[in-house]
């Protein structure tokens, strides 16, 4: 084992959503650990403002846009971070859509499909062009941001707990296949989290104050403690664990009302 085993010293890594939220906070992390990070969002703007402070920080920091809803910028992302570093060494699925709050038998069509499309389908494409060049080096990991949303129901945004649920599925079957050439796949399931994405869930005193009533650690989560899994499912403190949901959500889905 190494010294320290969560050193990502010439590690090269790919998060996806990174403008922002957990995203924002893994990337930084796995830059303070010693990764090349290339963060990616919509937004190239955005991203810059990520990658700038990285670089202030002493770290390394390269940025593509990607809407990771079309493909051809999906695999855009991964070949350009293959040309910048030449490779890819961890890849953070973090990147999700939540157009739909309501009744879910009222989810129009299009607003469904585009929830699987973005949230699951998309993770595929990313594993898809990530993947084989890990298991040609024999090592890697992939960490899939799922949600505590697929392990419970939701009256209000079912649809997504649908995709979140699919992630976990997805997270099994890949590593399944792709333990024995040395690539590891994992997901984290958040709790609620101060995030721009959940800000009508935590936004709202009174939901905010039923749902930490039920937490047992009375409070929702920050970014940057989703972040540690990240990091250390990225890096060699986790070499024996692959196919696994790491959920971190105060405690919540453990509460007994």
């Amino acid at each position: 084992m190494a010294a320290n085993p969560f050193d990502l010293t010439g590690k090269v890594a790919v998060v996806t959503g990174s403008s922002r939220g957990i995203g924002r906070a893994s990337a930084e992390l796995l830059a303070k650990l010693g990764a090349k990070v290339v963060v990616s969002s919509r937004k190239a703007d955005a991203c810059e403002e990520v990658a700038e402070g990285i670089r202030e920080d002493g770290g390394d920091a390269h940025v593509i846009a990607c809407n990771i809803s079309r493909k051809a910028e999906v695999d855009a992302l991964i070949d350009g971070a293959t040309a910048k570093y030449g490779k890819v060494d961890i890849l953070v699925c973090n990147a999700a859509v939540n157009p739909y709050y309501g009744p879910l038998l009222d989810i129009p069509d299009e607003a469904f499909d585009k929830i699987m499309a973005s949230n699951v389908k998309s993770n595929l494409w990313l594993c898809a062009r990530a993947m084989p060049q890990m298991a040609e080096r024999g090592s890697g990991s992939v960490v899939i941001i799922s949600s505590i949303g697929g392990l419970r129901g939701s009256t209000v945004i079912g649809a997504y707990g649908i995709s979140k649920a699919a992630d976990f599925a997805l997270c099994r079957s890949l590593a399944g296949e792709y333990g024995p050439k040395g690539v590891r796949v994992n997901a984290i399931a958040p709790g609620l989290v101060k995030t721009d994405f959940a800000r009508a869930l935590w936004e709202d005193e009174a939901n905010l104050k039923r749902r930490t009533a039920g937490t047992p650690l009375r409070r929702i989560g920050e970014p940057h403690e989703i972040a540690g899994a990240v990091a250390y499912l990225g890096s060699d403190a986790s070499t024996f664990m692959t196919g696994q949901t790491i959920v971190i959500d105060g405690g919540v889905t453990t509460a007994s009302v």
